[in-house]
């Protein structure tokens, strides 16, 4: 979905975007996001979510205008394979397997790794001759164990300028390296989350893969419109609609069917003053 056509409350609902985690679980400075609770689960200011995924919207354009990276981080099972594909859309780096502790505030370090990736694959067929067996196994677990570690950074020539980030809570060690070396911090964050560690978070549901693949699909589409290119609506929507009626999955670590049982009984559109929150 493009900027030309913005995300709705509409399209953010129909994702689960508006699901938070219980009401026990919530982080007080998540309050200025909250909406209301309802059977236990508070749910999310989906016209919050809006205002800020285009507040972010706007840094992004500005830091890819200036011929600036992003960096998109996310290792959780929900968030790997749309994080990929959508970096790989719109031109920028990812990483999508274990942070490796040191990626940014130790970059030199993991330059020398990508440069010895490199090295592996540049020159595999030179270096094999003069190998027994046993060696050139050995290098090509290291060769394999490198790509994996490295694929989508492997052609980042230094530090991004912003990094885009799905759960902070999950990604705790890219949010502390990035905010130590003050590079801006665009997350989505759940209601479990502390939205102050980050410079643009965008309140949402981040354990539901259809909200994951809306949002980080929106920020794609920003990157490719600030480069002059031209957004493929098709592979934009392509995961919201290869799923159209399932439902926010429960965070492993609540009780089971907490969040699908508050999707079951909560009416697509409401009218009736919300039941809202009182500090």
């Amino acid at each position: 979905m493009s900027p030309s056509t913005p995300i709705t409350i509409e399209n953010l609902i129909s994702t689960g975007a508006h699901f938070g985690h219980l009401t026990s679980r919530w982080h007080p400075n998540y309050q200025p996001f909250i909406y209301m609770k309802k059977n236990g689960i508070h749910i999310i200011d989906i016209q919050q979510t809006i205002q800020c995924l285009q507040k972010a919207s706007e840094v992004i354009t500005q830091i890819v205008r200036n011929e600036g990276t992003i960096l998109f981080v996310g290792t959780k099972k929900q968030a790997r394979d749309v994080l990929q594909r959508e970096a790989d859309r719109c031109g920028m780096f990812y990483v999508v397997e274990r942070w490796l502790g040191g990626t940014l505030t130790n970059y030199s370090t993991i330059k020398k790794s990508i440069k010895r990736l490199q090295q592996l694959e540049k020159d595999a067929d030179t270096l094999y001759q003069s190998l027994t067996k046993k060696e050139i196994l050995k290098m090509e677990r290291e060769r394999i164990r490198l790509a994996d570690q490295h694929r989508g950074i492997k052609d980042m020539k230094r530090l991004p300028d912003a990094v885009f980030i799905v759960d902070i809570k999950h990604e705790a060690t890219a949010v502390s390296e990035a905010s130590r070396l003050e590079i801006p911090i665009i997350a989505i964050v759940d209601s479990n989350a502390d939205p102050k560690l980050v410079d643009y978070p965008i309140p949402a549901n981040d354990d539901s893969l259809r909200a994951i693949q809306l949002i980080t699909g929106a920020i794609a589409d920003v990157i490719i419109e600030a480069r002059g290119g031209v957004i493929d609506e098709e592979a934009s929507d392509q995961e919201v609609r290869a799923e159209p009626n399932s439902a926010a999955p429960a965070d492993k670590s609540e009780p089971a069917g907490s969040r699908k049982a508050a999707v079951a009984t909560s009416p697509k559109k409401t009218t009736a003053t919300p039941e809202v929150i009182k500090t």
